[in-house]
């Protein structure tokens, strides 16, 4: 599913192609593209949970904290994003990237995945996915791309 979400965001999303598609359209093009159906419908699933998290009035209940809360990780959400997934996350709230809110968001989307534990660098992508998609997050979403993609220049001490 979640090469089927890579493959969607890089064609459609991130080049600023027309995202308004047909789904069955959009099935069939990933269908030809050498996805299998059923790993298509499961992230068009979660492109739509994401969707409807982006439209609502407000955060879920879920989603809700205060900006000072600390965050308890579950068992299962330990054992999916590893202690360094969960220090990438906490570091992206102390330099205001993410918030409360679309940190929980971003973990809902994660445990959605049907991977039993994330990579980094999978994980980033999801953040860029949730941000991209929560309304007023284009500046913490633009400064996400310049993390992960801007390369130092000169030497590195």
């Amino acid at each position: 599913m979640f090469d089927v979400l890579m493959y969607l965001f890089e064609t459609y999303i991130h080049a600023d192609v027309d995202t308004m598609v047909d789904q069955e359209e959009l099935a069939d093009e990933l269908t030809q593209a050498g996805f299998h159906k059923e790993e298509i419908l499961k992230a068009l699933a979660w492109l739509e949970r994401l969707a409807e998290l982006q439209e609502a009035e407000e955060p879920p209940t879920w989603a809700r904290s205060a900006p000072d809360s600390f965050r308890i990780y579950t068992p299962e959400e330990l054992y999916k994003i590893d202690a360094e997934g969960r220090g990438f996350l906490l570091f992206l709230e102390q330099v205001k990237v993410l918030n409360a809110d679309t940190r929980e968001i971003v973990i809902d989307r994660v445990m959605e995945l049907d991977s039993p534990v994330i990579e980094l660098d999978d994980l980033k992508w999801v953040v860029l996915m949730v941000l991209f998609n929560v309304p007023g997050s284009e500046s913490a979403y633009h400064q996400l791309e310049e993390l992960i993609f801007e390369q130092p220049e000169g030497a590195v001490h």
